[in-house]
């Protein structure tokens, strides 16, 4: 089998030897007889998975033990109300970045449980932009914010200094750039964007801010206390989803960690770019001094070109380029996995299209 070039947005491209080794546990984990899909979550084996896969992600972002990493199934949507359920006092009120539609998503599920400002908004230019000069007060129990917008292809390239508890979710550019991640006091991430197969989403948490909402007889699989307590084994995780995170993230950081991914997506995202702002034939949705990394959202300003670039792109392997059904146009995820290598096949077919 030829293997694609996958810009897909989410499931999304992994290291090849990670699906070599998922493949070789789900046949025969660890040598011991039995499939990773059939052995207990309890078991010494398994155990081993979870604490490595806890571990390596405070090494990677220098987190210390005022942080504790947890495993959640439901995906990043279940961390809007999470959140808010965690966070928000009884009575309280949260400020909101709205800049694009997973922001939106946490936006409205936020209000379900108390008073939500949005302080800053790029909606009605269809978020085409990073809201900027806004301000947070103190009086608010948590700031949100989406890191990296992957239907819009806009990402936040620094962050607001509040003063009040920093949430993000970085579902969609989780380890792809170094940052400083003690800044924030919650950030939660669905794996499939970035780091491994849908399934399991990650939420790393400064362990001091729990407890102070006021919120009595919290619901036991909603509260972060329960699962820290339970190491992520508050009920059954999900498995295959953690194990392949965590050889993701081993395949990272022996790579060259963080620093060297930013290092290799800089240049990819530079390669597609440049192509599309020295070609008249394309063009972003977003300003450019907002532009993601990770998704690189465009359209054809000829749409008689179309045809033409649609077969050229699929006839060069390339899988996975257009773009969100509520924007349209084609997208390139560029994330951590991809080579550089696929993204000049990407521009040559682009070069090609006269």
């Amino acid at each position: 089998m030829n293997k694609k070039h996958n810009f897909s947005a989410g499931p999304c491209i992994l290291p090849q030897e990670v699906f070599e080794k998922s493949a070789q546990a789900i046949l025969d984990f660890n040598g011991i007889g039995l499939s990773l899909l059939e052995i207990s979550h309890r078991s010494k084996d398994f155990v081993a998975v979870m604490d490595e896969a806890r571990a390596i992600v405070k090494r990677l972002m220098n987190l210390g033990d005022d942080y504790e990493v947890l495993y959640l199934g439901s995906g990043a949507s279940m961390q809007f109300a999470m959140v808010p359920y965690n966070l928000m006092k009884v009575g309280g009120k949260a400020a909101y970045l709205d800049t694009g539609t997973w922001a939106a998503g946490a936006i409205k599920e936020a209000k379900k449980l108390g008073t939500v400002d949005v302080v800053g908004s790029s909606k009605e230019e269809n978020y085409s932009f990073i809201p900027k000069n806004y301000t947070v007060g103190s009086d608010y129990d948590y700031f949100h914010c989406t890191s990296n917008n992957t239907i819009y292809g806009t990402q936040m390239k620094s962050f607001p200094e509040v003063d009040t508890l920093m949430v993000c979710d970085m579902s969609s550019d989780i380890f792809s750039r170094q940052l400083d991640f003690s800044k924030f006091d919650l950030i939660y991430a669905g794996a499939q964007k970035n780091m491994g197969p849908a399934g399991v989403t990650l939420v790393v948490i400064k362990k001091e801010i729990l407890g102070k909402t006021g919120r009595e007889n919290m619901l036991s699989m909603l509260d972060y206390s329960q699962h820290i307590s339970k190491e992520s084994m508050y009920n059954t995780p999900p498995v295959f989803p953690i194990y392949a995170s965590l050889l993701t993230l081993q395949h990272l950081e022996n790579n060259g960690g963080i620093a060297a991914a930013e290092q290799r997506n800089e240049a990819k995202a530079k390669l597609l770019y440049d192509e599309i702002d020295s070609n008249p034939l394309f063009k972003t949705f977003c300003v450019e001094e907002d532009r993601s990394l990770m998704n690189v959202s465009f359209n054809i300003t000829d749409e008689s070109k179309k045809e033409e670039f649609d077969n050229a792109w699929k006839a060069a392997g390339i899988s996975g380029l257009n773009g969100h059904r509520s924007l349209g146009g084609y997208r390139a995820s560029l994330y951590n996995a991809l080579t550089i290598e696929s993204v000049q096949v990407l521009v040559d077919v682009m070069k090609s299209i006269k």
